[in-house]
């Protein structure tokens, strides 16, 4: 809570009239209200900012879930059966599938948009690919943005499917609540990969097509991964219950047989919705205000004396569906261990305070780019100093001067204003 001396900060954007309406119309329920919002965000047409600051205090009821690995571990497959499962449990599911960006326009190339097709015709399953953008780890500012919406419209669960790319995956941590990681049997590269930082962003790890070769040994070296995790470094200054290893259960999470195709959310009309209440209740799932169900799935999970979270590593087998109920009892149980802890408040600390770090930078960089431009450009400067004319420094100082004297004259009247 902010206290008497907090800084003051300048009034939200304001909306225009078209888009107060189209925020109004999102927050009603409309489908295609919510598409046209995703699409202003993802192209970042003029007024965005305005309808994301407009919906920011209508979010916090969703459960966003990272599904993150490297190419061609089943990722796509097992979202679509997710989804599914979602769905037969009564929740409403929003997905975001960040695809590579196209090197000719820069957007999504829909890939998995083709892989997803069981869940088409359902009004309460939001499907939109969205591009990468370049940046690392796969999940632009945008993307972040796009949660947002779906969080403010009223889903119950956000899933993220993110581009495999090591590493900068923590870009998934800043968006998710909870993150799963997918590794495929026999992957001793990936499995390498783990061991080289992703590991520490894990919540639960997933080997994936388990019916093939090596599920038991790719099984048992995560496991290895994880006590080792627990007995040095931890991930995301989080931990809870003990690493139980599920095996493949036949859950009977599968739901396909909904059709084949994609199913995008761009074709939505006004439809249905029926998930704003996030209390509510749902077929075989508490809503997002009853949490003693799911707190009794953490505990079923298996609760250490320190109370810190331990990542699971489950089987699954996306085609069929085999693991995806366990699976689910997992998100759940981390959702109910995040909100019993009040670990869910550092974890939303934490994204908040590298979203902004990100705006400022880039609103800071979209200055000094300006008045780079203001003197001459960036290669004509490299020209003076190459010359000799000037020095790095001194061209800095020339661009960021301007700058900080606004920000020395602003703080100066905020002083004034003080006394």
């Amino acid at each position: 809570m902010a206290g008497p001396d907090a800084p003051s900060f300048a009034d939200a954007p304001s909306l225009t009239d078209a888009d107060a309406a189209l925020v109004e119309d999102l927050l009603s329920g409309s489908h295609r209200a919510l598409a046209r919002v995703i699409t202003k965000i993802e192209n970042r047409t003029p007024g965005y900012r305005a309808i994301v600051s407009a919906l920011h205090e209508h979010t916090g009821g969703a459960d966003v879930i990272g599904i993150t690995g490297s190419p061609g571990a089943g990722k796509s497959t097992l979202v679509d059966k997710l989804a599914a499962a979602y769905r037969d449990r009564g929740d409403t599911i929003g997905v975001i599938a960040v695809d590579p960006s196209s090197p000719y326009t820069g957007g999504a190339v829909l890939g998995d948009r083709i892989r997803m097709g069981s869940n088409v015709g359902d009004m309460d399953v939001f499907f939109r690919s969205m591009s990468a953008r370049g940046q690392l780890g796969g999940l632009s500012t945008a993307t972040a943005d796009a949660v947002k919406a779906l969080d403010a419209f009223g889903k119950d669960v956000v899933v993220l499917e993110t581009v495999g790319a090591g590493q900068n995956e923590v870009d998934v941590v800043r968006t998710a609540d909870t993150v799963a990681v997918l590794v495929q049997p026999g992957s001793g590269d990936d499995v390498q990969t783990l061991k080289a930082g992703i590991l520490e962003i894990g919540d639960v790890f997933v080997v994936n097509k388990a019916d093939m070769d090596g599920a038991q040994r790719t099984v048992a070296e995560l496991e290895e991964m994880v006590h080792r995790r627990d007995g040095g470094t931890t991930g995301r200054g989080a931990g809870h219950h003990g690493a139980a290893s599920m095996a493949s259960t036949g859950a009977g999470g599968s739901a396909a047989g909904h059709g084949d195709g994609h199913h995008d959310g761009g074709n939505h009309g006004d439809g249905h919705h029926d998930g704003g209440n996030h209390g509510g209740d749902h077929a075989g799932g508490s809503g997002h205000g009853e949490s003693d169900a799911r707190a009794g799935d953490a505990d079923a999970h298996g609760a250490d004396a320190d109370d810190s979270w331990t990542p699971d590593v489950l089987e699954t087998v996306a085609n069929s569906g085999e693991g995806v109920e366990a699976l689910i009892e997992a998100f759940d149980a981390h959702a109910a261990y995040l909100r019993e802890s009040g670990e869910i408040e550092t974890t939303e600390r934490r994204r908040y305070a590298a979203e902004i770090r990100t705006l400022v930078r880039a609103d800071v960089g979209s200055l000094a780019t300006a008045e780079i431009e203001r003197h001459g450009g960036i290669d004509r400067l490299a020209e003076r100093v190459r010359d000799r004319e000037t020095d790095p420094y001194a061209v800095a100082e020339a661009i960021v001067g301007p700058i900080a004297d606004c920000v020395d004259e602003e703080r100066a009247d905020d002083d004034e204003r003080d006394d």
